[in-house]
């Protein structure tokens, strides 16, 4: 499944308005744990169809991450229906993940 890249401008549509539960990774380029967790979530996306992933730069949309409270990077952020479901912050394993979404179902 594509990662679809967030900003102000599609947020409403892609996060608030959608169906169904929505995976979002508040990232930077220069933060490595970032990049440890990028694949997984890659990963996710690939084997989910139940679910939209999507990134957020911190760095490109500071307003967006100021908007969620993200304090620390990578966060991990589960909306079901346009509504905060649950919150994952740092690298986590995709046994994890997945788990988190199969309880939001």
């Amino acid at each position: 499944m594509t990662i679809i890249e967030l900003n102000e401008e599609n947020f409403e549509n892609e996060v608030e308005k959608a169906t169904g539960l929505v995976l979002i990774d508040f990232w930077a380029s220069w933060c490595g744990p970032c990049r440890m967790l990028s694949p997984i979530v890659d990963e996710v996306a690939d084997e989910c169809d139940t679910v939209k992933v999507c990134k957020v730069n911190v760095d490109n949309e500071q307003a967006l991450a100021a908007r969620f409270g993200i304090m620390s990077i990578p966060t991990l952020v589960l909306f079901k229906n346009g509504n905060i479901m649950n919150k994952m912050i740092g690298v986590q394993p995709k046994a994890a993940i997945l788990e988190m979404i199969t309880k939001c179902k």
